[in-house]
C-alpha cells in the first residue's frame, strides 16, 4: 500500500487528510490560555521520575548497537538499533517557546546532558511547534556533529538553515532516506504547523517510520488519532516499538483534532502493529489541563482492560533507558 504524499490548498498551505480541521471557539481557548499563564506562575505536582543517565552506556553502545530506547524528556529519545543512533524531536532547552524568558518551563532536566550523548547519526524532526522543532539544540547537535543529518517534513529546512544547520533533508509524506543502514520513511499524521501569526500550516508535519535489517521503529510525533494509522501499519508495521504521544489532550473540545489521549494512543500501536508502545509528549512541559501524572495511569489501565502485557507498555522514567 503507497502511502500519498501531502495536499496543498489554493494558497499553498497544508492540508490534513480529512482537510482543514479549524480551531475551537474562542470561549473555550481564551479561558484555557488564561489557565496556562496561572500555572505558568504557580507550578504542578506529579511529574515523571527520572533516573540518573550520564551516557556511558549509550556510549559503549554505539559501537555494539544493543537495540535501546531512552527518554530524553518530552518527545525526545534517543534510539539505538542495527548499529545506528538517532534523536527525536530533541529539545534541550529550558522552555518551549520562541523567547527564553516565558512559555512553557520545563519541569525535570534532560534525562541525559547534551555533552554527554553518544554521537548521533540522525535526527528527526515531526513539526516545527517549539516544543518539537528547538532551534537552539538542533544547532548545538549540527556542532557536535557536523555529520549528522536532520530530517524534516517538507518546507521546513529554511528554520534549521537560518540557524545554521545545513546537513538537512525534507521528505513528503510517503518519502524516503536512507541512513546509516536504516530507511527512514516520512509518513502523515493529524496535526498541524506554525511558529508565528501568520505562517499556519506553511509547513509539513509528519510522522517517521525508521527500518533496519533487525528492527522496525516508529515515531507517531504529535497526532490527533486519525484513520491513517492503519494504513501505516499496513504498509510499513509490524513494528518492535512505537513511540506514541499521550498528553496534551485537554480540554479535549479544544485538543481532540491534534492530541491523542492516552487510549487513542494505545488503539494507534495497536493500528500501525506495534509489538510494544513507548508514551510521549506528557509530564515535561506544561502544555493542557490534564494533570501530568494522569496520561500514565490512563494509559496503564487501557492497556490492563486490553488484555496488553505490562512489560509491553515501555513507561519509562526520564533518563532510562530500555532494550527492545
Amino acid at each position: 500500500m503507497a502511502i500519498e504524499g501531502a495536499r496543498r490548498d489554493a494558497d499553498g498551505r497544508f492540508l490534513n487528510g480529512a482537510g482543514d480541521l479549524g480551531f475551537a471557539d474562542p470561549t473555550v481557548t481564551v479561558p484555557f490560555f488564561a489557565r496556562r499563564i496561572g500555572t505558568l506562575l504557580t507550578g504542578r505536582s506529579g511529574h515523571p521520575a527520572t533516573v540518573a543517565n550520564d551516557g556511558a552506556f549509550l556510549r559503549e553502545n554505539a559501537r555494539h548497537s544493543v537495540p535501546t530506547v531512552t527518554w530524553i524528556g518530552h518527545a525526545t529519545l534517543l534510539v539505538q538499533m542495527d548499529h545506528a543512533t538517532f534523536l527525536t524531536d530533541p529539545i534541550w532547552s529550558e522552555r518551549a517557546s520562541p523567547v527564553g524568558f516565558t512559555g512553557p518551563k520545563r519541569a525535570q532536566a534532560p534525562g541525559v546532558r547534551i555533552e554527554d550523548l553518544p554521537p548521533i547519526d540522525f535526527v528527526l524532526v515531526s513539526h516545527d511547534h517549539y516544543d518539537h522543532l528547538d532551534v537552539d539544540t538542533l544547532a548545538r547537535l549540527a556542532k557536535r556533529n557536523p555529520h549528522t543529518l536532520f530530517v524534516v517534513p517538507l518546507e521546513n529546512a529554511v528554520t534549521l538553515r537560518d540557524a545554521g544547520v545545513v546537513n538537512v533533508v525534507e521528505l513528503d509524506w510517503g518519502g524516503s532516506v536512507d541512513i546509516a543502514g536504516l530507511r527512514v520513511v516520512c509518513l502523515p499524521t493529524q496535526h498541524w504547523s506554525g511558529r508565528g501569526l501568520f505562517d499556519r500550516r506553511a509547513t509539513l508535519w509528519g510522522s517517521y517510520a525508521v527500518i533496519g535489517p533487525e528492527r522496525r521503529f516508529y515515531f507517531a510525533g504529535d497526532t490527533g488519532y486519525f484513520p491513517g494509522f492503519t494504513e501505516i501499519g499496513a504498509a510499513h508495521g509490524p513494528f518492535d516499538l512505537a513511540a506514541m504521544p499521550i498528553g496534551a489532550y485537554a480540554p479535549a473540545e479544544m485538543m481532540h483534532h491534534w492530541h491523542m489521549n492516552p487510549e487513542e494512543a494505545l488503539q494507534a500501536s495497536r493500528d500501525v502493529r506495534a509489538q510494544r508502545i513507548v508514551p510521549i509528549h506528557f509530564g515535561t512541559f506544561d502544555l493542557s489541563d490534564e494533570s501530568p501524572d494522569e496520561p500514565p495511569r490512563r494509559l496503564l489501565g487501557a492497556a490492563a482492560a486490553g488484555g496488553i502485557a505490562r512489560e509491553d507498555v515501555y513507561l519509562l522514567k526520564i533518563g532510562e533507558t530500555r532494550p527492545f
